[in-house]
């Protein structure tokens, strides 16, 4: 049950930030005109590159929290009212190209259409910070600190679904950059942005309930002082 309850978290927090779709549109501006097999191995390459990225943020997040001595409630807090931000920020977008006009504004704005040139972009930009920015990065920490529990097995299942939810947002990705030509004709701007407001406001849900949670064991802390 803690596995199932730690990824529906991860991974409903994090597929809105990680917005497949939208990072998509980039992907497919940077690489340009390019055979179906170029995308498709430039795709599993960086869902790979990806997994790999978010794990190691998400295996050393506590540890480097407890080697600056900052406590659980503290980044339960302090992430909450972050993840809160951003479920408001995509809330209150405009159009369905703003996330997608914010990752294209951390990334080069340079097209590329040999194939040698695109695979050295393979990590930077297309994996950082196309695909997984730095409010990515922000929220992975927050949700592994959040996952950090005392118990062994209790730890072990929280971290296992928070892992499996980057490998299935990870595929998604993959399905996405490898089709982008295709989907871009297909889904239309208005469904993209439907969906995004819907996944903004759980976003935004869940930021202020994990805050919440740490103030409240801040709180109490204070009372008994």
């Amino acid at each position: 049950m803690l596995l199932w309850t730690s990824f529906l978290l991860a991974f409903s927090t994090l597929l809105p930030i990680v917005n497949p779709l939208g990072s998509s549109l980039i992907f497919l501006g940077l690489v340009g005109e390019a055979p179906p097999e170029v995308f498709r191995s430039l795709a599993r390459r960086i869902a790979i590159d990806n997994i790999i990225f978010l794990a190691v943020i998400e295996l050393i997040g506590s540890a480097a929290l407890r080697f600056f001595g900052i406590s659980l409630p503290i980044v339960q807090v302090a992430g909450g009212l972050v993840i809160a931000s951003i479920g408001w920020t995509l809330l209150n977008q405009k159009d369905a190209d703003a996330s997608a006009q914010s990752k294209k504004e951390e990334a080069d704005a340079c097209r590329a259409t040999d194939t040698l040139a695109l695979e050295q972009k393979i990590f930077y930009p297309f994996t950082f910070p196309i695909t997984s920015g730095p409010g990515t990065l922000v929220v992975t920490i927050t949700l592994s600190a959040h996952a950090s529990h005392t118990a062994l097995l209790d730890y072990a299942l929280s971290h296992a679904g928070l892992l499996l939810a980057i490998v299935l947002i990870s595929f998604i990705v993959y399905f996405c950059y490898a089709y982008a030509p295709r989907l871009t004709r297909t889904v239309s701007p208005g469904t993209v942005h439907g969906i995004l407001r819907v996944m903004a406001f759980i976003v935004l849900s869940i930021g202020v309930q994990i805050a919440w949670n740490g103030f409240s064991i801040l709180y109490s802390e204070l009372l008994k002082r």
